[in-house]
């Protein structure tokens, strides 16, 4: 079943994101964290594959086209010297070789390298014509974002659905790092409540916990049509977030 069919069942699609480990150690958080969650039955997972045809002979519909982060290591060209310039550019190229259900990201509080909120929208606008059949949310921590970003998605004529990505803190230090990354911000409040804990990893995770489960039933009794969790390769904190919403 294609994802975006999943949309339109009774109940909202949870999903879950891994990152490509980097070490052995890694790799071994990694799949004991798949095994844990494997459990809560997500509706799908994002992992980098191959080419496209190597994807498609293990019978695989739908992907996730993002254009990545830029490489700090090399020198970035301009877009017009990239096989792909921009994630439009991608989601194009997919959909010329084959029917295939496409994801794309979204930026509630817009993409850091957009010259504006305007401009970032179009950006996003111009993905869906190319063929994406929803939106996946980069990760926000104040629901009213969310809520905004939808209207003026919606204003915008992009019809398909969006779903929020929620991120479970964990680590105060990994937070801030992220935020600089993503171009995300932290509330104000939130920011003081985890700069007094820092200190104690386990209440900054309860903490987390406790902030995500609230940003998941609002979101749910709002109608959201379904949540990606970022996992950070972790599973504890979406494991007892999603139980609370099940039930």
């Amino acid at each position: 079943m294609r994802i975006p069919e999943l949309f339109g069942r009774s109940g909202p699609v949870f999903s879950f994101e891994f990152f490509l480990p980097k070490t052995a150690a890694e790799t071994t958080v990694l799949f004991d964290s798949i095994r844990e969650l494997k459990e809560l039955r997500p509706a799908f997972v994002t992992l980098i594959a191959g080419l496209l045809t190597d994807i498609r002979a293990f019978g695989i519909e739908s992907i996730v086209a993002l254009r990545g982060d830029q490489p700090r290591d090399v020198e970035v060209p301009p877009p017009d010297r990239r096989d792909f310039g921009y994630a439009r550019d991608l989601v194009a190229f997919i959909r010329e070789r084959g029917d295939w259900s496409v994801a794309v990201a979204g930026y509630p509080e817009k993409h850091p390298e957009a010259p504006s909120p305007e401009e970032d929208m179009r950006r996003l606008a111009e993905k869906v014509a190319a063929g994406a059949d929803w939106v996946m949310t980069q990760l926000f921590f104040d629901n009213r974002d969310y809520f905004a970003f939808v209207r003026r998605a919606r204003e915008a004529g992009i019809t398909v659905p969006i779903v929020p990505g929620i991120m479970p803190v964990t680590s105060y230090k990994q937070l801030k790092r992220f935020m600089g990354l993503c171009g995300a911000s932290i509330p104000r409040k939130m920011a003081a409540d985890l700069e007094a804990i820092q200190a104690d990893p386990e209440a900054v995770v309860r903490y987390g916990i406790e902030h995500g489960r609230k940003q998941c039933f609002e979101l749910l009794a709002a109608g959201v049509p379904g949540i990606h969790f970022y996992t950070l390769n972790k599973s504890r904190s979406t494991r007892e977030i999603l139980r609370s919403l099940r039930g």
